[in-house]
């Protein structure tokens, strides 16, 4: 059972831990320091979508580990497990994501050219600024879901409290 949790647990931190790193450093970094937005933002589409593919690998690894240690423990499959059912949310949100929202703003840069040079009232502009807040509320989505299992998961799981000396108080030993 704790190789599974170590993978359900692993696979969390690399998803969750992958879009605090994209969302924070990555995409600021890129439009920063690269000469055009344009140039920066195929790059930023590059890496969210191998970002999404990542996740939802590490979801459906997250959901399978998840139905086999539930069985192991309880004999049960509890495929409503609140981590189960937070995960799953999060997975059909990064393909919401992959295959409506980031899909139409492709087919609308591909459209556009270098984005920069297209008026603000321009339809097709305007369609792209809505489907990029689109696109960012659905990872806050998969961010706050990725943050909420990991939270059921430690309070499920429940971490020891060490002593001072580094071991666990005689109350807590089993």
């Amino acid at each position: 059972m704790t190789i599974l949790r170590f993978f359900m647990l692993m696979a969390l931190v690399i998803w969750v831990g992958g879009i605090i790193f994209f969302s924070f450093v990555v995409a600021p970094t890129l439009f920063s320091v690269l000469p055009t937005r344009n140039l920066a933002g195929m790059v930023v589409t590059r890496a969210l979508g191998a970002l999404h593919w990542i996740g939802i690998v590490c979801g459906v690894g997250f959901l399978i580990c998840s139905l086999l240690e539930a069985h192991a423990g309880s004999g049960s499959w509890q495929a409503t497990a609140a981590r189960s059912v937070l995960v799953a949310g999060m997975v059909v949100v990064t393909l919401i994501s992959q295959l409506l929202v980031g899909a139409r703003m492709a087919a609308l840069r591909a459209q556009m050219g270098e984005i920069d040079g297209i008026p603000l009232a321009d339809p097709r502009r305007v369609a792209f600024n809505q489907l990029h807040r689109w696109s960012t509320g659905l990872e806050t989505a998969v961010l706050i879901l990725g943050l909420a299992a990991i939270y059921v998961m430690a309070r499920h799981w429940g971490v020891p409290i060490l002593n001072s000396g580094g071991a666990r108080p005689l109350s807590s030993r089993v």
